[in-house]
């Protein structure tokens, strides 16, 4: 039970009193252990490196996380209390629930903050088009095996597609087709 309470350095003290020629062992076990934090930190910051160069992972986002962005997408920074009166007054939510999302997405770097006297200011660290292209991109894979023909073709046989929608379209495909040449 003693060991338990014991910290590394106590340890290895204990260690080279009672196995004296053990010494080369504890240095090549230090050297080990600092060559593996050196490792370690290398990777992390390389990581790191790369995903700044690349913008921040895109980690899933929940409904109601999204419901956050998209209030800060419209206009940032904003302090929590902005934040919790826009929710509150659409959707409902209370102070805690959305103190509880804005932490989550800092946690999981689609937002950051400045600090502001005793407040914090938020504002997005992930694009909304590139946001929404991933998740769309996501939805297409996952329920209409990369094909976006059906998905168009569900909107027109339920007539969900307006003039404007299918005038955007044949721009969009007539831009792409002129990109191919």
């Amino acid at each position: 039970m003693q060991c338990e309470s014991l910290n590394t350095s106590d340890f290895q003290q204990i260690l080279l009193q009672s196995y004296p020629e053990g010494a080369d062992d504890l240095q090549k076990l230090r050297l080990k252990n600092s060559l593996t934090l050196w490792i370690t930190d290398v990777i992390l910051i390389e990581n790191y490196k790369r995903n700044r160069k690349d913008g921040p992972i895109m980690k899933e986002i929940s409904n109601a996380e999204l419901s956050v962005l998209n209030i800060l997408w419209q206009d940032s920074p904003l302090g929590a209390s902005e934040v919790v009166e826009a929710l509150a007054s659409s959707q409902g939510m209370h102070e805690k629930t959305v103190k509880t999302l804005l932490n989550r997405l800092v946690k999981k770097q689609a937002l950051g903050f400045e600090k502001q006297g005793r407040a914090y200011r938020y504002f997005p660290l992930i694009d909304q088009s590139e946001y929404q292209l991933k998740e769309s991109q996501s939805f297409v894979e996952r329920v209409f095996a990369g094909k976006v023909a059906p998905l168009v073709a569900g909107f027109a046989k339920q007539k969900q597609l307006s003039p404007e929608d299918i005038a955007e379209l044949k721009a969009l495909i007539d831009n792409w087709e002129e990109e191919q040449s």
